[in-house]
């Protein structure tokens, strides 16, 4: 079954703003009908777009809205795109912040592998992408942030093996400055912290939200079977020489 419309259908978290809007634009442009996971509602929605309105901290909320987006619709696409930073060095993270960070960019992004794998399955064809970022190498002041994504590198690559018998292919998109309201909030611009991150980047810009979706895109296309459990960097070259 499909979305009604003969489309193929994607689940994208987070996608009514910044890189997930872009991925879920990209995805639409392809020819794909997107069920997006956010708790905003978007600007202005796209006739090919079902939002599923959901906080992804609220475990048993996102349980409902996951049966919800598989009700009646075989996705064989996923992208876990939603996240949070909370940026705090070792002497400031909390606790708390750092479960936070955990339950939405790792917990939930496994309970939404769990809630489509089963179609990708029978269908014998699925790509899942996880967003990851460039802070998995290591980032100064995102203790939390920087342990979720680099947890979310180990399950890319532990679902890579699981999967690929089932014709499943499972890889990571990891970010670098992009251009969204999000950096502008944890990088103020005209900061001195901002301005050094400015300063380092080899293409001497920043990248665009489409540039990552780009990427995502790629990785999602039924052409792309041979490529699975791998960390795609869309960083301007900043992770040359760190990744390994």
């Amino acid at each position: 079954m499909n979305s009604g419309t003969g489309r193929e259908v994607a689940l994208v978290t987070g996608a009514s703003s910044g890189i997930g809007r872009a991925i879920l634009e990209r995805l639409v442009m392809d020819g794909l009908h997107v069920v997006n996971l956010d708790i905003a509602a978007p600007a202005a929605a796209s006739p090919h777009e079902t939002h599923i309105a959901v906080d992804l901290l609220d475990e048993a909320a996102l349980g409902q809205a996951l049966a919800q987006a598989t009700q009646g619709r075989a996705i064989t696409r996923l992208v876990n795109n939603a996240g949070i930073v909370r940026p705090a060095a070792i002497d400031a993270v909390r606790r708390a912040d750092l479960q936070a960070v955990m339950a939405l960019n790792v917990a939930a992004s496994i309970a939404c592998v769990q809630a489509v794998v089963p179609a990708m399955r029978a269908a014998r064809f699925g790509r899942i992408v996880n967003i990851s970022s460039r802070a998995a190498l290591g980032k100064g002041e995102r203790i939390a942030y920087s342990a979720s994504k680099a947890a979310l590198h180990g399950l890319t690559r532990t679902l890579a093996l699981e999967l690929a018998a089932d014709g499943i292919t499972v890889n990571a998109v990891g970010p670098g400055p992009i251009a969204t309201a999000l950096f502008e909030r944890v990088n103020p611009p005209g900061a001195p912290a901002t301005q050094r991150i400015l300063d380092t980047i080899p293409v001497r810009r920043m990248g665009q939200p489409q540039e990552v979706a780009h990427q995502v895109a790629s990785l999602l296309d039924a052409r792309a079977g041979f490529t699975t459990g791998q960390v795609l960097y869309v960083c301007g070259g900043m992770t040359v020489g760190l990744a390994p």
